[in-house]
């Protein structure tokens, strides 16, 4: 259904996802719920250039649930720049059959319903769903979020470590944990990548008892 068709107040409840109640905070992160994200986009500015396709993984009970997991291609409204198809090899021709960002919106917020987000640079991701979000429903994406780029930055930190040129990529974070290296640029390994990054990035962080939310959301 499109969501012109949709009543004010059903496009109210949809786009603003219960905010998180500051004793949730304090819950051990392996009792969250999360949803894992990733967009791969058309450029970097939110502002004018568009969603391709995104990727989410829900993470719950410290584990990846897979089976849950989603993808979905989005046909652009404009050209895509040669430079980005190079990167993530999303062709015009690829989606023209793809459904419209207005289309695949509703159930990618519908899947933060409840949980809290997670992404890698996870400030691209808010900054690109918040403006799709006030576009399509003229309503404000309201998801919290841990950021796995910030969780390695500090981890970092704490170790003493310089942060040298690419130290903080998705790859080379996941390197540092025993990862598996996955393609690039794709937004459900993407999104699968920061979920498993976060789980290792929390045991790290925790010690006789699991991390909770706020300490690694600070």
């Amino acid at each position: 259904m499109w969501l012109h068709e949709l009543g004010a107040e059903v496009r109210r409840r949809l786009f603003r996802p219960p905010r998180l109640q500051a004793a949730y905070r304090n819950s051990p992160y392996d009792e969250v719920e999360f949803l894992a994200v990733d967009v791969e986009t058309t450029g970097l500015d939110p502002t004018s250039d568009a969603i391709l396709s995104v990727g989410y993984v829900p993470v719950s009970g410290g584990a990846v649930r897979l089976a849950d997991a989603g993808y979905h291609l989005v046909r652009p409204p404009r050209a895509i720049p040669e430079d980005t198809a190079v990167l993530h090899g999303l062709l015009e021709e690829n989606l023209r059959t793809a459904p419209p960002l207005a289309e695949v919106l509703p159930t990618v917020i519908e899947a933060f319903r409840g949980r809290v987000g997670i992404a890698h640079h996870a400030t691209l991701e808010i900054a690109f769903l918040t403006a799709a979000c006030r576009t399509i429903s003229g309503n404000d994406f309201r998801v919290p979020f841990v950021c796995t780029l910030a969780l390695e930055k500090r981890a970092l930190a704490r170790r003493g470590k310089a942060v040298g040129a690419g130290d903080l990529r998705l790859a080379s974070a996941r390197s540092r944990y025993g990862l598996p290296r996955y393609r690039a640029h794709d937004a459900l390994n993407d999104a699968l990548g920061a979920a498993e990054l976060f789980l290792a990035q929390a045991a790290q962080a925790s010690g006789r008892k699991p991390a909770t939310l706020g300490q690694l959301m600070a």
